[in-house]
């Protein structure tokens, strides 16, 4: 197919395009009547970032949605951003910004295209089936030269596909790897299946840890669709405030962005609430998506024992059992996930640097990232809680 055909155009808001239209490359798997793959590219989620304030103007985050066209058709869209800084990304390249300015060159703005504070593995470059690679190459090509065109440092792809990376850096995009700690669900019928397949002293410690937990004096309810509130946002935005302000400074996300979800995709999210004495103490926030379920946000206004294991590790657990989910995944970082049956899982990014000297420096920077990452995966794999084949170590 002629590339020249294809037309790219940079829209600076998805009210600009219909959720039909966009969702066409989104998540085309919704024709069968289910669930998106994962709900983060979706047009109703990227929008209530953008209506509830928490992108755009004075974030950082100013919203450059690439899409590409043939024959006046959607082909491929890229939820894209043009970045003033580095937050809320988590692949983290502050080290990059500050070589890169140390030797006289301007980093920011860059062009990310990623889910805006959502650490979740999914596709980036979002094609209509059947325009797989001629249309993330106009992606990819369209954001180069959007780039180069405006002087700009560099473009991110930040928590791609493992087909996506691949695929990326055939186009001459530069891999890095890191890790995070997924649940994977083993055709488990219930938690205590879960249970029987880890060695008997992490079996034990989570059995007594769930015991600690639901022992603070209330009771802990799960809550999707119709059974969410908005008494109950009110609740998790003081959760949210008081974890967002512990770690980032900042919330990245409005209070007007939770109004926004529940009256958009209750149906995508489950939250868990601790509530003692009618009132709750204690949330998780996931996201359900047609295979995985992702944990998002935790807070509480009263510290229990082993409760945030029971809401965010546990009762995600429970959830995708009950559903048939395959995994869980319960964001970035967190050694202490491993104990709990969360293994490392490697995750991937694509990034193009302006500066040919500069990327060359990258380059050897990620080959030497990457082996890292392999080594600690590899070991904290042999660390995990679940059974080895020594009859020894089942005891």
């Amino acid at each position: 197919m002629d590339q020249a055909q294809i037309e790219v155009r940079v829209l600076g808001s998805l009210s600009q395009i219909s959720a039909a239209e966009w969702d066409s490359c989104a998540c085309p798997e919704v024709a069968d009547g289910g669930r998106p793959l994962d709900p983060f590219t979706t047009h109703r989620f990227l929008l209530a970032l953008e209506h509830s304030g928490s992108v755009g103007r004075g974030t950082g985050w100013q919203p450059q949605y690439l899409t590409a066209y043939l024959d006046g058709m959607l082909i491929a869209a890229a939820p894209m951003y043009a970045k003033s800084h580095s937050q809320g990304e988590y692949i983290f390249d502050h080290n990059w910004a500050h070589a890169y300015e140390g030797a006289g060159g301007r980093y920011y703005p860059k062009l990310q295209i990623a889910v805006p504070f959502t650490p979740a593995t999914g596709r980036r470059f979002l094609v209509r089936p059947g325009y797989d690679s001629v249309g993330m190459s106009a992606l990819v090509q369209g954001a180069v030269q959007l780039a180069a065109d405006n002087q700009v440092s560099s473009v991110h792809a930040t928590f791609c596909t493992e087909a996506e990376a691949l695929a990326g850096e055939q186009m001459g995009l530069m891999l890095r790897q890191s890790q995070q700690f997924h649940w994977l669900n083993d055709e488990y019928q219930d938690f205590d299946g879960f249970l029987a397949a880890l060695s008997s002293r992490k079996r034990k410690n989570i059995r007594k840890e769930r015991a600690q937990a639901i022992d603070f004096g209330g009771e802990i309810r799960t809550l999707t669709g119709d059974d969410l509130r908005p008494e109950h946002w009110d609740a998790f935005w003081q959760f949210y405030q008081d974890t967002g302000s512990r770690k980032w400074g900042v919330p990245y996300l409005t209070r007007q962005f939770f109004d926004i979800a529940h009256e958009a995709m209750a149906d995508d999210m489950a939250l868990v609430l601790a509530e003692r004495d009618g009132y709750p103490i204690a949330g998780a926030l996931n996201f359900i998506g047609r295979e995985t379920l992702f944990g998002r946000y935790w807070g509480c206004t009263e510290h229990h024992a082993c409760l945030h294991f029971e809401l965010c590790y546990y009762r995600a657990i429970d959830f995708a059992i009950a559903e048939g989910l395959a995994r869980v995944e319960a964001g970035a970082q967190g050694e202490h996930k491993l104990a709990r049956g969360y293994l490392p899982t490697r995750t991937n990014s694509l990034h193009w640097v302006n500066d040919p000297g500069f990327a060359d420096a990258i380059k050897k920077y990620l080959d030497a990232e990457a082996h890292a990452v392999g080594e600690e995966i590899e070991i904290l794999t042999d660390y995990g809680p679940f059974r080895k084949s020594n009859p020894e170590e089942q005891q």
